[in-house]
């Protein structure tokens, strides 16, 4: 089996061999990878909240299974660092360009896995990639940077996004477990260093990379991850990027953190005008002067049989010299089109979304002057160019803008219901994943394309790749505040304090759709992440490893399937949950056969006052359409901080709805001071 990192790159063919657990076996599997505003936009400011001094100095380990890392880079120094904490058991393995020395108080440790991957994919290639934790992708840099870096001033990517970057919990130690290589990683190398990082000590565990989705005891993240939370490890990983496919969400077990991607309040805009008048806006990192108004060339006009994507070999130099060029998207990497365009003689490119990608743009650092532009406007352009024989186009670049509307959640971000378990929301919240600025290494061009000699320290990325370290570093803040919180705590906190509505009070969009329509639980969880709230959420869902296990035995799997995930024959008991949704979590999936009559379902939860001692929380329901839903009882009140009480939700359906169908709603519990809210989504099976 394969896995791949969750960044929108190109991704890897699947390949399988065979993974040995004690007594049990099941298919390896290869995955792959799924990343200077974004703490100011999460309202982190410095010297106050989780920023402040006191929350910083702990020592809070966060161990980051990817490509490896650049050890050598700005946001990875440990200057002014005390020492490694004591409890820390893990080491630094040397290896090609990499030595014990190249960890320090910042990277206190660093191991690599490659059995599973070269069983898969054979030897690794030491002229590709670095046979130890040196990061040969830059993937795994710039994720570890996001979560834990350390502040760097005048950060940029050619003067773009200019800034302090930092890390979401910049005083947290960093340990690198590189488990990824140039085809992907595979799932029995996430496994084992999953299981070795928890040995090691680390306090949270982030995963920007996954696989197609698959029942919890087929896939070695969910494996592996339960066992980390057993021992008090939050793990964070990434949805996906397969968005926006219905039930494209991976990571999405109930244990695991998941992370959809959502846009900043920042991009980098471009202007194109066409011959005719016509203004589009576009995307993109090239960073130039802007083109002369030049004669604009597509599909026949540009070269032969499959000239419109502008892959290796299909442009003609006779046709496109000097010209700006379209392209559509697919078939080879966007950066990659501006090469060819380039070699061919080209003077610009224009990348077109088709029908399918809509309106979402990307921003990419061509190789030449090239900006991307979403479905309509290339509809408008084809059209333009087949018209008229002297088709024109300008390209301007307007360099970095502020204030737009956000968050939006990202088209490519993989979307719910999960397949592998429907009866819990995923994923669970976003965060952002859309143009991140973070470290780099300085001898991989921005644009990865091995004819870019352009040497940058941080690069401009997209991906849940991006969003799901932010959760990380969120997390352990958190757990720099909060030591004795579980992982399921922290989880409920960051779930049930996101918010929904934009920086302009409308809901959060989605951007697959032009007309922007408001997103879904099915693509953003609970809401964007909000830290600062999240500190003192008031109330908590808390989930011990019994409540677990018994939402385990709910799922129908036989003795073998559970003891492939659990990696241990278990018995179930007989008090298991009547359903998989009594599982205490911070949000309700609710499941209804279209073809039955009896359509009623009732969920329990128990809530844990972390806030006041002496407080009252009262309910309040938004409704979802085609149901009924009634709360008891309708007032919680507390005596004690610890105290914890139970409720009862009633859903009962009104009226037949067609097989697939969903509405959206939410219980919220109020107090004086705190809003505790959980989505509800109702799906007619």
């Amino acid at each position: 089996m394969y896995m791949w990192f969750t960044w929108i790159r190109p991704r890897s063919h699947h390949s399988t061999v065979i993974l040995e657990l004690p007594k049990y076996a099941m298919p390896d599997e290869m995955l792959s990878l799924h990343t200077t505003h974004s703490p100011q936009f999460l309202g982190l400011k410095s010297g106050s909240g989780l920023w402040s001094a006191s929350n910083l100095t702990s020592d809070v380990i966060v161990g980051v299974i990817d490509t490896g890392i650049w050890p050598e880079h700005l946001s990875f120094r440990d200057s002014g660092m005390p020492p490694v904490p004591s409890r820390w058991k893990g080491k630094c393995e040397a290896g090609t360009r990499f030595s014990p020395s190249n960890c320090n108080k910042k990277i206190i440790g660093a191991r690599i896995f490659s059995k599973g991957y070269e069983a898969a994919a054979g030897k690794i290639n030491e002229t590709e990639d670095y046979r130890s934790p040196r990061d040969s992708q830059g993937h795994g840099t710039h994720t570890a940077s996001t979560a834990a870096g350390n502040l760097v001033m005048g950060a940029n990517l050619f003067g773009l996004g200019k800034g302090l970057a930092g890390g979401m919990s910049y005083g947290s130690r960093i340990a690198v477990y590189k488990a990824c290589y140039i085809q992907g990683c595979s799932s029995s190398d996430i496994l084992a260093a999953i299981d070795q990082a928890v040995i090691d000590g680390v306090d949270v565990l982030s995963l920007s990379l996954g696989g197609f989705p698959k029942p919890f005891y087929a896939d070695n993240i969910a494996i592996a991850a339960f066992g980390a939370v057993q021992h008090g490890v939050f793990v964070s990983c990434s949805a996906g990027n397969s968005g926006p496919l219905s039930s494209s969400v991976g990571n999405a077990a109930p244990w695991i953190m998941t992370v959809a991607a959502s846009s900043l309040d920042r991009s980098f805009p471009t202007t194109v005008k066409l011959g005719d008048g016509r203004v589009f806006k576009g995307a993109s990192l090239y960073q130039g002067k802007p083109t002369k108004q030049l004669p604009l060339v597509y599909g026949r006009t540009e070269g032969g049989e499959g000239a419109e994507f502008c892959t290796n070999g299909t442009l003609s130099s006779r046709l496109v010299k000097g010209k700006i060029v379209v392209c559509e998207k697919g078939l080879n990497a966007r950066a990659e089109k501006g090469e060819q365009v380039k070699i061919a003689g080209g003077a610009g490119m224009i990348m077109v979304n088709r029908d399918e990608e809509g309106e979402e743009l990307y921003a990419d650092p061509h190789v030449l002057p090239g900006t991307s532009l979403g479905a309509s406007a290339g509809i408008a352009i084809k059209s333009y160019i087949n018209s008229t024989k002297t088709a024109t186009a300008s390209i301007k670049f307007e360099g970095t803008v502020y204030g737009n509307r956000a968050p939006i959640v990202a088209a490519f971000s993989s979307r719910g219901p999960s397949a592998a378990g429907p009866d819990i929301i995923k994923p669970d919240v976003t965060a952002p994943g859309v143009d991140i600025l973070a470290a780099w290494p300085p001898n991989i061009s921005p644009s990865m394309l091995k004819s870019d000699k352009r040497s940058v320290l941080f690069n401009i990325l997209s991906g849940t790749s991006m969003s799901c370290p932010h959760v990380s570093g969120l997390a352990a803040l958190l757990k720099s505040v909060h030591r004795d919180w579980s992982p399921a705590a922290v989880k409920s906190a960051l779930m049930t304090t996101a918010y929904t509505l934009d920086k302009e009070r409308t809901p959060i969009a989605d951007a697959v759709s032009e007309t922007s329509i408001s997103a879904t639980p099915f693509g953003i969880g609970s809401g964007h992440v909000d830290p600062e709230k999240a500190s003192n959420p008031g109330l908590i869902y808390d989930i011990s490893t019994e409540d677990y296990l018994r939402y385990i035995c709910s799922l129908n799997y036989n003795s073998s399937q559970i003891a492939l995930l659990l990696r241990k024959n278990y018995t179930c008991p007989s008090h298991v949950l009547k359903s998989p949704g009594d599982l205490n979590y911070p949000s309700f999936a609710v499941l209804f056969d279209s073809k039955s009559r009896n359509l009623i379902q009732t969920f329990k939860r128990s809530v844990t006052n972390v806030g006041n001692p002496m407080s009252t929380y009262v309910v309040q329901v938004n409704t979802p359409s085609g149901v009924s839903v009634t709360v008891k009882p309708k007032i919680l009140k507390f005596q004690k901080k610890g105290q914890k009480l139970r409720y009862k939700m009633r859903v009962v359906a009104r009226g037949k709805r067609s097989a697939g169908d969903s509405t959206f709603g939410s219980l919220v519990w109020f107090s004086r001071t705190r809003i505790v809210r959980s989505p509800i989504a109702i799906t007619w099976q």
